[in-house]
């Protein structure tokens, strides 16, 4: 099942420029592994942008790929990329000996001169997210200061957490999805000079007993070393990856990220002196238990009832109601300038819904504003359907028909706690949150931010 997600031919996408304090536990150096046992056809990669050999393109022919701007809004078609992945010509280390826990690829620094490098030259970066429901890859160079292009993404329904709520394992099927994805990523990482890259596995691994076990197969079969991150590591990434939807009026925002296996939320306070890394405003968080994948699993995903989705919303309010720091920001929140900021397939989703698209466009749907009147409606509507007209809505479709509504329970219980009459919806998150640590780590932007030309 290949997700809808960003491609490397797609169009400009925004993009934190902010990047927040220093990264989770373990930025150890990594090289990437060979796996160790013969890949299925399927594993076999797509490689969109290949390099060029002498000179560079015209400035017209680099334009390809999705810019990234600290403040721009994000255009995208979610789509898959196509092709096949270039084998490498070296073979990789292999990495030292003991568990890498954060896994940093390391390769050559370009020498840095005065002059903009050309598009070939510029140092790529690149991020992978194994989630509960979804792999998702990008690879990026950096462009102005604060700003990256993406020259290539994966994206595929794995459902890794499947039967995790039930049996707190990964099972044998699931973790076969995630492995043949991974198979892929790791071919478009081979493929290409990576200068550093950051690889995480965030609720499934880290809640399952067999997720270590699982993620030493990744590594023997994928020739991936991914790291579990823990679950502030998650939040702060997904307020890196959306703070340029931020706009500079703004006094006080609630961002969440609806995952698979559990929903982070940041409670985020601009009232004082703004700093350019939005992750320093934060005053509280959390990261609840609890995603569309395991509450569909708990109460049911295709058949929903009114009775159920006001169940599912109960059991969410009530964890809601045991996080110590859900009023550090009422003093704003009756302010014009306070309002939620949602990363997740749900918001898109309801965002896709509500301007009723034909067919899923990341141009439209990303940095989209919505009322709480359309918000109300949007849940109401879908509430209303059945499993075969959620299947039926080309921005549902089958692979999340069972988990939307869950993810509307999820919302609702948030929306309860922190009303407001704004909802800016972000197709952004942990990936981007990675590549602009990974960049303005490595110093791309510093100075007056040559790290390449568009």
């Amino acid at each position: 099942m290949e997700d809808r997600d960003t491609g490397a031919g797609a169009s400009e996408v925004g993009a934190s420029s902010a990047s927040p304090g220093p990264s989770g536990s373990g930025t150890a150096g990594w090289q990437q592994r060979r796996p160790t046992e013969p890949r299925s056809a399927d594993g076999q990669a797509g490689d969109a942008t290949h390099h060029q050999k002498g000179k560079p393109k015209k400035r017209r022919k680099r334009r390809r790929g999705r810019k990234v701007f600290a403040r721009d809004e994000a255009q995208d078609n979610r789509s898959p990329v196509p092709g096949k992945a270039a084998a490498s010509a070296v073979e990789p280390k292999q990495p030292p000996a003991g568990p890498v826990i954060s896994p940093v690829l390391q390769m050559p620094r370009h020498e840095q001169g005065t002059r903009r490098q050309p598009a070939h030259e510029l140092p790529v970066f690149a991020a992978l997210d194994l989630g509960t429901n979804n792999c998702r890859l990008l690879v990026a160079v950096p462009t102005r200061h604060g700003q990256f292009r993406v020259i290539d993404a994966f994206s595929r329904i794995v459902r890794l957490g499947e039967g995790l709520t039930a049996n707190g394992r990964l099972g044998k099927p699931a973790m076969d999805r995630a492995v043949e994805a991974l198979k892929v990523c790791g071919d478009k990482l081979r493929g290409r000079k990576i200068r550093k890259a950051r690889l995480i596995a965030t609720e499934a691994c880290r809640s399952a007993e067999n997720g270590v076990e699982f993620l030493e197969r990744v590594e023997r079969e994928a020739g991936l070393k991914l790291e579990i991150i823990d679950r502030q590591t998650e939040a702060r990434l997904a307020v890196s990856g959306c703070g340029s939807l931020v706009e500079r009026d703004t006094q006080g925002v609630v961002l969440f990220d609806i995952g698979g296996g559990s929903s982070e939320i940041a409670l985020i306070d601009l009232t004082g002196r703004r700093s350019p890394r939005l992750a320093n405003h934060i005053v509280s968080w959390t990261s609840l238990p609890v995603g569309v994948v395991s509450l569909a699993e708990r109460f049911g995903g295709r058949t929903v009832t009114r009775e159920i989705f006001t169940a599912m919303v109960d059991d969410v309010a009530g964890r809601l109601a045991s996080f110590d720091g859900r009023d550090r920001l009422s003093h704003l929140k009756a302010s014009p300038n306070f309002h939620l900021l949602g990363t997740s397939g749900t918001v898109t989703t309801l965002a896709g819904v509500h301007l009723d698209l034909e067919r899923y466009d990341r141009r439209r749907v990303d940095g989209l504003w919505m009322d709480r009147d359309s918000v109300d409606r949007m849940v109401e509507r879908l509430v209303g359907w059945d499993f075969q007209q959620r299947c039926a809505n080309p921005c549902i479709g089958a692979d999340r028909a069972d988990l939307v509504l869950a993810g509307c329970a999820i919302l609702e219980a948030i929306r309860a706690v922190w009303p407001s009459e704004r909802l800016r919806v972000a197709d952004r998150g942990l990936r981007e949150g990675i590549l602009s640590e990974l960049m303005a780590d490595d110093g791309v932007w510093r100075n007056d931010g040559r790290g390449g030309r568009q």
